[in-house]
């Protein structure tokens, strides 16, 4: 007798599976809501109480852990000695095993969710069979992914099994019994506040293949947390545009964590994970003229994101310029249209969530060959507590704000980093540098003779007074800083002899 145990949580497509094994001549074995729901869809199906002789007990946590059902699953047909032990165990043979788990990432996803609602959750006996059966692949058809029903139909149809198959049945088990319990363990490490465990794994499911990375000649795909993240890219939908790149992905997560920093209308211009432009207005078309007019050069085939919805006199703008992708919360139907028209290639991700803040708990990860950094994100500015000015000079209501426009973007800048800006657009950034005096060179550069009466922001102290020195030359007014140097106090003094009011503000915001 051919024997098919069925037990799953999501019923796609299962009934559709039991008729055709049914027509195949295998008895079908299930447990609970699948042999009711195989039962009244009209599938002869046994349940499992009838097999092991034992009934389902403790609300349903046992029914199929007993020797009748994992020794008919893992008996190795090759082996005579197991074949003759089940034989006079009275022990039937299970020759396919469908399982799908327990909905624990649903659970846990539902606001409110008690810890013991959670618990209850989590599957037992279902990753328990699919693991035995997964072991025997050889001589178990084993299945987790419904996608897979009609694959598996076809080779009992043709009597002609495939070990490839069975073999990538059984690859497709492990790596899901994996992310379901990672899932598990990274519940409950949150509910413990437990930050850096010993041992530490991540959950992760495919969004989609690139074209290739970085480079053309670097294959890559693009995958997302498990886990609901409302603000981050994974979220967005493409409303137009060619398919995103490894290297789109990269930048427009660059933009998007910026963008973060302001909460009133803002818009940030990104290029090679950079930002060149960043504005912030009253409304988003002039937050996006401030932005652009930033670094009209640099904008040229880079990455706009906005938090408010784009409307047609800002399309109008953006289209004058080739830009890879705009990200906002919306846009308007006119707005589309206008890229539809002019820019078609642009790509157009719409992402309602933009403005959600960082989740509480969230990584900053960077993989090493061998290994991987993790630490947690960089998510404040600073403490207000260690702002202080270090200066004889004394800042003005609007060179604060300036500084603290300018220490936002600063920070998502990669360092050496200076930027130069005033309280609502950026004039000049460096980046990237392997010193601090030629970052600041090229950010003061680019402002030029808009440096005048403008603010200077450094992403870390300033070892020597160098910087303040060439701020001096561009006519600088007031510089914000970490502090920290040993050489502080000469930088102290030469702003002091410029005239420039410097603030330390106590937090430093490398960026590699």
């Amino acid at each position: 007798m051919k024997r098919a145990l069925l037990s799953v949580s999501d019923k796609t497509g299962i009934v559709e599976f039991a008729k055709e094994l049914e027509k195949l001549e295998y008895e079908i074995v299930s447990t609970g809501g699948t042999f009711s729901a195989l039962q009244k869809a009209g599938v002869k199906v046994v349940n499992i109480s009838e097999i092991t002789g034992f009934p389902e007990c403790l609300d349903g946590r046992v029914k199929t852990l007993h020797p009748v059902v994992h020794a008919g699953i893992l008996a190795m047909r090759g082996n005579p000695d197991h074949m003759k032990q089940i034989r006079q165990l009275g022990i039937t043979p299970i020759d396919v095993v469908a399982i799908n788990l327990y909905p624990f990432k649903a659970t846990i996803e539902k606001p409110g969710v008690e810890l013991q609602e959670a618990i209850e959750n989590i599957d037992i006996g279902g990753p328990t069979m699919l693991r035995s059966a997964a072991k025997n692949y050889q001589d178990v058809y084993v299945v987790c992914d419904a996608a897979d029903y009609a694959l598996v139909i076809d080779e009992l149809k043709s009597g002609a099994p495939s070990k490839e198959t069975r073999f990538r049945l059984m690859y497709k088990v492990f790596q899901h019994t994996a992310v379901y319990d990672t899932l598990i363990s990274t519940y409950l490490r949150q509910q413990m506040g437990l930050t850096f465990p010993d041992q530490i794994t991540f959950a992760y499911e495919k969004k989609q293949d690139l074209r290739y990375g970085e480079n053309p000649s670097q294959k890559a795909a693009f995958y997302k947390e498990c886990f609901r993240y409302p603000g981050s890219l994974v979220e967005a939908e493409q409303l137009m545009g060619k398919e995103l790149s490894y290297n789109n992905i990269n930048d427009t997560n660059g933009a998007l964590d910026l963008l973060r920093e302001f909460d009133g209308p803002a818009v940030i211009a990104v290029k090679h994970a950079n930002p060149c432009g960043a504005g912030i207005a009253a409304t988003v078309y002039e937050a996006y003229l401030a932005a652009y007019n930033a670094d009209p050069v640099s904008i040229f085939g880079g990455i706009v994101a906005t938090n408010c919805k784009v409307d047609a006199a800002t399309a109008a703008e953006m289209v004058k310029t080739f830009l890879e992708i705009v990200v906002a919360p919306d846009f308007d139907e006119e707005a589309v249209q206008i890229f539809a028209e002019k820019r078609k290639n642009a790509r157009l991700l719409k992402l309602p969530s933009i403005n959600a803040p960082i989740k509480e708990g969230t990584f900053d990860m960077k993989k090493v060959v061998g290994g991987l950094l993790v630490q947690d994100y960089d998510a404040t500015l600073f403490d207000e507590a260690e702002f202080q000015v270090v200066t004889k000079t004394q800042p003005t209501a609007e060179q604060i704000k300036a500084m603290i426009f300018g220490y936002k973007v600063v920070k998502h800048t990669k360092s050496n980093a200076i930027v130069v800006s005033n309280a609502v657009s950026t004039l000049g950034v460096g980046m990237g540098q392997t010193n601090r005096i030629q970052a600041a060179e090229l950010a003061l550069q680019h402002a030029g003779e808009k440096a005048k009466g403008a603010i200077l922001a450094s992403d870390a102290f300033f070892p020597f007074p160098d910087c303040v020195e060439e701020a001096a030359k561009y006519g600088i007014s007031a510089i914000i800083q970490p502090g920290g140097s040993v050489n502080d106090k000469l930088s102290i003094e030469a702003c002091d002899k410029a005239g420039i009011a410097m603030v330390f503000c106590g937090k430093r915001h490398f960026k590699h």
